[in-house]
C-alpha cells in the first residue's frame, strides 16, 4: 500500500513539472521584477531580484530565483574565494516568496513589465527550460554574472535588443557599491580586498536597485518598459543608533593608543600583519578567479614588503631598513596621489598617516644616527 502510495505522489509531481513546463499562457499573462530590500547577511546587503509571473487563468503565480545556492557544497568558503561557486535558478510560489521576505522584514516593489504574450510566454518557457535543465547552473561573478545581471541579461533577450542598460557610467562600480555597506569594519575589508576592476565605469546593471531605477526609465520603440510600479510588502525599519566601536572612531583610538605608547614590538608586530595582509592581497588574486580583486593596489598601503622591514627593524640592521623604508615611502606617495580620486581614501587615511609616521620616523632617526657617527 505505501508503494502504491508513493508512486501515485511520484506521478502528480511528474505531472505538475511537466505541467508547469509545457503549458501555454493566456492573454492574461502578466510579468513583473521583483526587487527585494536589503539584508543584514553579507549576501543579502545588496537586495536580489527575482522574476514574478502571474496567469490567473491557469492559476499560475511563481517567482523565478537565479541567487540559490548551496551552504552544504563541499569547500563552500574556498570555492567562493576561488570564483568557481556554482548558483542556480530555482522557482516557487509567490505566496512564500513574499513570507519569507516578510519574516526577514525586507520590503519587495514590483514593477510590470510591458511585454507582448508572445514575449511573456517565450520568457516563461526559457525560465522553465533553464530550471529543468543544465542550463539551471551558473558560475557566479560579483559584477558580471549574478541574481540581478541574469534577469537583466534574459529580459534583453526576449526584448531583441539591450534597452536595460547603466545609465550610471560616470560613475565607478565601487562608487555604486560604497552607500550599500553601513557596518563600517565590513565596509574597510571590502574596499581593501577590492582591486582595480571596480574602478572602472559602471557598464554593467548588476545591483537590484540600479536594475529597478533603469527599468523605470527604459523605453522600447518609444514606449515605457515598466507598466506599473507599486511597493508590495512595506515594512518598517528601525533606526540603527550609531555605534562607535564600529566606525572610524574606534580604528582612531587604536591607532592612536598605539602611537602614544610608542613601543617598539608594538611597531614591528603592526609592520608584520600590514605586511602579511599585502601578502594575503597578492596570493589571493592569482588564486582567485574573481576579477575584482584582480590587480589590487591596495599592497602599496599594505605592503608585503614591510615583512622584511620588520624584521630587519628588529634585528638592527639600520642600513638595509634604511633601504626598505625609503622604498616603503615611496609606494606610501604613489598609492596616496592614486588614492585621490577614490572614494575610499576617506576611510583608509588613518593608515596612510600612521605609515608615513612610523615608517618616517624610523627612516629620519637612522638618518640622524648615521649622520651622528660621522
Amino acid at each position: 500500500m505505501m508503494c502504491k502510495n508513493l508512486l501515485f505522489a511520484l506521478l502528480i509531481l511528474i505531472s505538475f513539472n511537466g505541467f508547469a513546463q509545457n503549458i501555454s499562457l493566456s492573454e492574461k499573462a502578466k510579468v513583473s521584477i521583483l526587487t527585494c530590500g536589503l539584508g543584514p547577511e553579507s549576501y543579502a546587503m545588496y537586495g536580489h531580484t527575482g522574476i514574478r509571473i502571474q496567469d490567473s487563468l491557469n492559476n499560475l503565480d511563481v517567482v523565478y530565483n537565479y541567487g540559490a545556492f548551496d551552504f552544504s557544497t563541499p569547500n563552500f568558503i574556498g570555492r567562493f574565494i576561488k570564483g568557481d561557486l556554482q548558483y542556480f535558478v530555482t522557482y516557487g510560489s509567490f505566496i512564500d516568496f513574499y513570507y519569507n521576505y516578510q519574516v526577514e522584514n525586507r520590503e519587495i516593489i514590483e514593477q510590470e513589465l510591458n511585454l507582448t504574450p508572445l514575449q511573456i510566454n517565450s520568457l516563461y518557457q526559457q525560465l522553465n527550460y533553464a530550471v529543468y535543465s543544465d542550463e539551471r547552473f551558473y558560475t557566479y561573478k560579483f559584477i558580471d554574472r549574478n541574481c540581478t545581471t541574469m534577469v537583466v541579461d534574459k529580459i534583453n533577450k526576449i526584448i531583441g535588443q539591450e534597452y536595460i542598460k547603466s545609465d550610471q557610467t560616470n560613475l565607478s562600480y565601487r562608487e555604486i557599491l560604497y552607500p550599500y555597506m553601513s557596518d563600517f569594519y565590513m565596509k574597510l575589508g571590502i574596499q581593501l580586498i577590492f582591486g582595480a576592476k571596480v574602478d572602472e565605469p559602471a557598464t554593467r546593471l548588476f545591483l537590484p536597485y540600479e536594475f529597478k531605477n533603469a527599468l523605470s526609465k527604459t523605453q522600447v520603440n518609444g514606449n515605457k518598459i515598466e507598466k506599473s510600479d507599486s511597493k508590495i510588502l512595506q515594512v518598517t525599519q528601525s533606526e540603527i543608533p550609531f555605534n562607535w566601536l564600529n566606525s572610524i572612531y574606534s580604528l582612531l583610538l587604536v591607532l592612536i593608543t598605539l602611537v602614544l605608547l610608542n613601543k617598539k614590538w608594538i611597531k614591528i608586530s603592526y609592520f608584520i600583519f600590514a605586511g602579511v595582509l599585502g601578502l594575503f592581497f597578492s596570493l589571493v588574486g592569482l588564486y582567485s578567479l574573481h576579477e575584482e580583486i584582480l590587480w589590487n593596489y591596495n599592497i602599496l598601503l599594505f605592503n608585503p614588503l614591510l615583512l622584511i622591514f620588520a624584521w630587519y627593524y628588529k634585528k638592527k640592521n639600520f642600513q638595509k631598513t634604511l633601504f626598505l623604508g625609503k622604498i616603503s615611502l615611496a609606494m606610501l606617495l604613489v598609492y596616496l596621489a592614486y588614492m585621490t580620486t577614490k572614494i575610499h581614501l576617506q576611510i583608509v587615511w588613518p593608515f596612510i598617516v600612521l605609515h608615513f609616521y612610523w615608517i618616517g620616523k624610523i627612516v629620519l632617526q637612522i638618518k640622524k644616527s648615521k649622520l651622528a657617527r660621522g
